[in-house]
């Protein structure tokens, strides 16, 4: 069985995996990328849990909780506590959205960052100035539960893609190194990573196919748990 018409993108050996065809688009990590991304997961997890123990003095010092709740709690000094601690679930839990915001605007690419980052900005120098003589109410609690939600909500997305880049690296390794080139009348093992498109390559019976293509010559029945999940062998033929 001969394959031919190999598409160059596709037989990268760095990018032999279904997240590169048709089932997805992010390429499997290397070990710097697993460290890094490992990295960004537990700074968002300390993130996240710091936060979350502020988050429960905000609320209920905060004044509209105490009106919805029905008690005053509320004692001298009670409203620079809260400014305190808003402060720090401002600076400490917001940095990684106020970071990307100022990357955002840098490249004039606004997107999530940038309306998370705006969004506790606003929220925290409103609520600051409410504290120092301004009349209105502040949206303390609205803040820290705002960038509560937006941590935890970054650290299971960024767990799923490590979850997943995990996945695709073990299926790359079950794909061959090599392949059988047919060259005219000659047949040379090449590394799958120097195919080139209208390649021709023989898959002897049992082996593993190195790379997607167009059957030229022969049949056989193939295994495509891989990708699809379908234990029984498809049969494919030259057509």
């Amino acid at each position: 069985m001969e394959h031919e018409n190999v598409k160059e993108e596709e037989i990268d050996h760095s990018k032999m995996n279904p997240g590169n065809t048709q089932h997805g688009d992010n390429p499997p990590m290397g070990h710097a990328d697993h460290d890094h991304h490992a990295m960004m997961i537990a700074d968002f997890k300390g993130r996240f849990y710091l936060v979350l123990i502020l988050t429960v003095p905000i609320v209920l010092l905060s004044p509209m909780i105490q009106k919805f709740m029905g008690v005053n709690w509320q004692f001298s000094g009670s409203s620079y506590i809260l400014f305190a601690l808003s402060t720090v679930v401002f600076i400490y839990g917001g940095w990684p959205f106020l970071k990307g915001l100022v990357s955002e605007l840098k490249e004039k690419n606004p997107g999530m960052m940038t309306l998370i980052g705006f969004a506790i900005s606003v929220a925290y120098i409103y609520s600051t100035a409410t504290v120092f003589g301004l009349k209105g109410m502040d949206f303390y609690w609205e803040l820290a539960t705002l960038i509560l939600i937006m941590l935890l909500g970054h650290w299971i997305e960024m767990k799923s893609i490590a979850g997943a880049s995990k996945e695709l690296e073990l299926l790359v390794q079950l794909m061959p190194s090599e392949a059988h080139m047919v060259t005219g009348d000659k047949l040379n093992d090449v590394k799958t990573d120097t195919l080139k498109e209208n390649d021709i390559i023989l898959v002897k019976p049992g082996e593993k196919v190195a790379a997607d293509g167009i059957i030229s010559e022969g049949e056989s029945y193939l295994k495509e748990s891989m990708l699809t999940g379908e234990s029984k062998p498809v049969k494919k033929n030259s057509r």
